[in-house]
């Protein structure tokens, strides 16, 4: 099918990049047999190393029938680290009174453990969410790695790849946030804007042209909605003075280039936007399962940004191919916070 190709294009490149420089993944649902498919596909396409962390006996069993023998399975109850580990998760919630015990329950959760292995640089980053709620993949990133020190705040964006489509990076957009931050301020929404620049020039490879979305363009309609997206924009020009960024411009005003030069005319991003930036995740969650479920658009997302280190979440509904996809979106994330 001709017009998906932009699909296949965008995830080959992703995997090419990811080969280019090899990285190692934890994933710790390694009881789950579609993260056991997927490491399978990954050692087999030579994507990434990748850490499984639990009982290796159980591992084995789940994995009956296929080829894993290439993942270097860790087991925390047996691991001989397991002490410099909880010496470092009672320094780092030392303000939160957190003991020894409790560390080393806490440090028996897979996720947990998985983090402090790429805390520790054992592992470049780390992909859970299948049988885990993203607050359960989370939190513990957020504890031990915490937020990267050149960003306010942790949110998310999808990568959207729309078939048959002129717009955006020959169909391909950011959209954020999309999966995270419910009603960000305007210092968050600039903050948003120019991690999503960046997580855009690293994935896509073309210069991010973003549009602060919003009900109104240049004007066309007052409100206090309105004004904190005019207020990001400026934020986000100020923090960063060399990114094309404009706003508040309507969906078609940002994508579309006739309605963006009748709009907001001299605009360097009107109908030009790649990196869509949705006022509030009410606007931004609706959108992106819109142009998925309507455009037959690719989703690969929620990926997560503005973490010191790589950690994303997948959706439990997750296939296979979706894993490996979003461990190859980790790795060359995991090559940029190098």
């Amino acid at each position: 099918n001709i017009e998906r190709s932009n699909i296949v294009d965008f995830l080959q490149s992703i995997k090419q990049k990811a080969k280019a420089c090899k990285k190692t993944i934890v994933l710790p649902e390694s009881l789950e047999r579609r993260t056991l498919e997927a490491a399978q596909i990954i050692l087999q396409e030579e994507l990434a190393n990748i850490i499984l962390v639990g009982n290796e006996a159980a591992i084995l069993e789940k994995a009956e029938g296929l080829n894993i023998s290439g993942a270097n399975i860790v087991d925390p109850e047996h691991y001989d680290r397991m002490n410099d580990f909880v010496d470092t998760l009672v320094e780092l919630r030392k303000s939160k009174g957190l003991t020894r015990e409790q560390a080393e329950k806490l440090l028996k959760d897979p996720l947990y453990f998985g983090v402090m292995m790429v805390k520790k640089g054992i592992a470049d980053g780390m992909v859970a969410g299948a049988v885990n709620s993203t607050a359960n993949v989370l939190r513990p990133s957020l504890q031990i790695l915490k937020t990267d020190p050149n960003t306010k705040l942790v949110s998310s964006f999808f990568v959207m790849v729309v078939p048959d489509c002129d717009f955006g990076s020959n169909g391909i957009f950011v959209f954020s946030d999309a999966g995270l931050v419910p009603n960000p301020n305007a210092e968050e929404l600039a903050a948003i804007a120019i991690s999503s620049a960046k997580s855009f020039k690293a994935l896509v490879g073309e210069e991010p042209v973003v549009g602060m979305l919003s009900f109104s363009t240049k004007g066309s309609a007052n409100h206090p909605d309105v004004d904190k997206v005019i207020e990001a924009t400026k934020i986000a020009k100020k923090l960063a003075p060399d990114l094309k960024v404009d706003g508040e411009l309507q969906l078609d005003a940002a994508i579309v280039p006739s309605v963006g030069a009748s709009k907001a005319p001299g605009s360097e991003v009107a109908g030009k936007a790649n990196v869509l930036i949705f006022p509030d995740l009410d606007a931004g969650n609706i959108g992106y399962k819109l142009t998925q479920r309507l455009a037959k658009a690719e989703a690969y997302g929620p990926i997560t940004q503005g973490i010191a280190k790589p950690v994303n979440d997948l959706s439990r509904g997750c296939s296979a191919e979706d894993i490996v996809g979003v461990v190859a979106i980790t790795c060359v994330q995991a090559q940029l916070s190098e």
